[in-house]
């Protein structure tokens, strides 16, 4: 009894932490010249959710710019926060509507430490008979 108790128990939390990491994705950026878009992540903006995560890992996570790329449907994005490796977090407050198949615009970074932790971003997706819009992200050194 004690042991299906434990399970279940186990079970829940794995569920439960799934359904909250369910957006995030790891990415390790490859290395490659100076001024050459790298991919960073892609996650999938449905209409249940609004704010997801790409996680940057790896020896090659400098950037100085960035841009989303959006396939499916459009996508408005209100804001987005950078974390960088030492803990410093930038909050960019824009928003764009970025149609089907579009690009936003060049989002340039703050100086100092480029470092890339991770990329949280709020969306808000058009097009409710569309299904989901996959959304990635790309960096520039």
């Amino acid at each position: 009894m004690k042991k299906i108790l434990l399970l279940s128990i186990v079970y829940g939390f794995h569920l439960l932490c799934g359904q909250y990491s369910y957006g995030q994705k790891i990415i390790q950026p490859r290395p490659g010249t100076t001024g050459e878009w790298r991919l960073l992540g892609t996650t999938h903006a449905d209409f249940g959710a609004d704010h997801d995560a790409i996680i940057v890992s790896g020896p090659f996570d400098n950037f100085r710019k960035l841009k989303f790329k959006v396939t499916d449907a459009a996508v408005d994005i209100m804001r987005f926060t950078v974390t960088y490796d030492n803990g410093q977090v930038e909050r960019i407050d824009t928003r764009f509507t970025i149609p089907q198949g579009g690009e936003s615009r060049i989002i340039d970074l703050a100086g100092g430490s480029r470092s890339l932790r991770r990329v949280d971003f709020w969306y808000d997706t058009k097009g409710l008979f569309r299904g989901k819009a996959d959304v990635t992200l790309f960096g520039r050194k």
